[in-house]
């Protein structure tokens, strides 16, 4: 056994683990195996359709990925199961496509690990008397004395830990991510070394119910009218028009097709009016965030605390240093330095060194400029 691995679960205990036929979630299913644990193997279905010619770019809930973790789990001899979650998946899209329209950027990833891969699984794994659900994130998941520990894992690079910021502390204290402690190059050698037919899959870049990486085309395909209108300045000047604001998000530099004689930021969106706002580096940075949904993972917050802790405000972000200001289920974020391009509909995930303690939903900002979001410099987006 790889000294770096430990399972977390009761030994013995029989465990769901999620397999989206790639290298990760196989890995994790091989090492959980060879710890002893009986396993099901559950695969998720979407329901959406990914033609041949794109399901080699993807590595997650296309027919081709169903059948990879399939043979991967009888390579195991485990048992494996697909089950259908058309309706559930049906339901993020959903959310995706009403939060583009209301100006905000979603984040389905993290509304999945909340809602399925850490919740409906957990539901699986009840009807089928399994202890827990295990998946293939990089993350660490630690449980001391019955309170969950969720830290980075320990690829920094792939660390996955952000898009787990809204999942409940208690279906995390159920839950076990054995490649945590992994580098990605040791994942593929554990693979490569199990005979594992993932060994050499390419990792997916794309949000699974969009094949082509190209969300616009949701629209078209559903039938649903973009806002468009006229694309201005923060003084209010028209720059030129454009035929949707489902087709920007803030903090957007390019493709927006205005030129000037410095670059220029998508800084506020308004749907109703069909008005896209460009503006200099500076206008696009916010002071402060109000955040919603707060989820704490670990510790007690109490109404009115305030917290010091470093703020991810996107999966590729940097962390930077702010104050919380806790409010029961929502809260104010004031950063020490102004910060470029928070926008509403992503995750805020807390930290305390790599220690993610939880987060909230960005429900709004307080833009350093106050000509690019109106007079009170509040940018609701929706």
């Amino acid at each position: 056994m790889d000294p770096q691995f430990l399972s977390g679960f009761t030994p013995g205990a029989r465990v769901v683990v999620a397999m989206s036929g790639g290298v990760d979630s196989s890995v994790a299913a091989h090492l959980l195996h060879r710890a002893g644990h009986p396993l099901v193997g559950l695969f998720m279905r979407n329901g959406v359709h990914v033609d041949a010619a794109e399901s080699h770019k993807k590595s997650c809930c296309s027919v081709s990925d169903a059948r990879d973790a399939r043979m991967v789990a009888a390579s195991l001899g485990i048992p494996f199961q697909a089950v259908d979650l058309k309706g559930e998946f049906g339901g993020i899209i959903r959310y995706f496509l009403a939060e583009y329209a209301a100006g905000r950027t979603p984040n389905p990833c993290a509304i999945c690990n909340r809602d399925l891969k850490f919740q409906r699984l957990l539901d699986f794994a009840d009807e089928l008397g399994c202890e827990g659900v295990a998946t293939g994130h990089y993350a660490r998941i630690e449980v001391r004395d019955g309170r969950v520990e969720l830290r980075r894992g320990v690829d920094r690079r792939k660390d996955q830990s952000y898009q787990l910021f809204s999942v409940a502390e208690r279906h995390l204290a159920r839950a076990r991510l054995p490649l945590g402690g992994y580098e990605k190059p040791r994942v593929r050698e554990l693979a490569e070394a199990a005979g594992l037919r993932t060994a050499k899959k390419a990792d997916s870049q794309e949000i699974c119910f969009v094949p082509s990486n190209d969300y616009r085309k949701l629209f078209e395909e559903r039938g649903i009218a973009t806002h468009a209108g006229n694309i201005v300045d923060t003084s209010g000047r028209v720059l030129g028009a454009h035929e949707g604001t489902e087709h920007f998000t803030i903090g957007q530099r390019r493709g927006h097709g205005v030129a000037g004689a410095y670059p220029l930021y998508v800084v506020a969106l308004d749907p109703s009016s069909g008005t896209v706002v460009l503006g200099t580096r500076e206008e696009c940075c916010a002071q402060a965030m109000t955040v919603d949904e707060l989820n704490w993972i670990g510790v007690d917050v109490a109404p009115g605390a305030q917290l010091r802790v470093e703020v991810q405000v996107r999966y590729h972000h940097t962390p930077v240093w702010a104050t919380v200001h806790a409010q029961g289920a929502s809260g104010e974020v004031v950063f020490d330095v102004p910060e470029l391009a928070v926008t509403p509909g992503q995750g805020a995930a807390f930290y305390l060194g790599d220690r993610l303690i939880g987060g909230g939903w960005i429900r709004s900002t307080k833009l350093v400029n106050a000509l690019a979001s109106g007079a009170d410099g509040e940018s609701h987006h929706g």
